[in-house]
């Protein structure tokens, strides 16, 4: 039986590690597609010479704003693993 629950739990543990990982490579993926289809109408406005610079800031402040959300699900993803490993016993998470 001990071996048993070492083994389920390792399997929990190894879990636990690729739903943490498999989270934090879709939230990049689609923050790169959000970045990407957000650009395009800014784009096509740089190209008018009077529009340039208000389009270009825009872009800046649009691109900072979706990496501050993305990067706040990644924080959000990486303390959820950490109570996650600490409920299961793996100790990894930072102190």
């Amino acid at each position: 039986m001990d071996s048993f629950l070492r083994r389920y739990m390792e399997k929990l543990n190894d879990l636990q590690e690729f739903v943490q990982v498999t989270i934090d490579k879709g939230v990049t993926s689609i923050e790169g597609v959000h970045k990407a289809i957000a650009e395009l109408p800014l784009d096509l406005l740089a190209k008018i010479a009077p529009l340039k610079g208000v389009a270009d800031g825009v872009k800046e402040i649009q691109a900072n704003t979706i990496g501050t959300v993305y990067e706040s699900i990644r924080v959000v993803n990486e303390k959820a693993g950490e109570i996650a490993a600490r409920l299961l016993g793996q100790k990894k998470g930072k102190e």
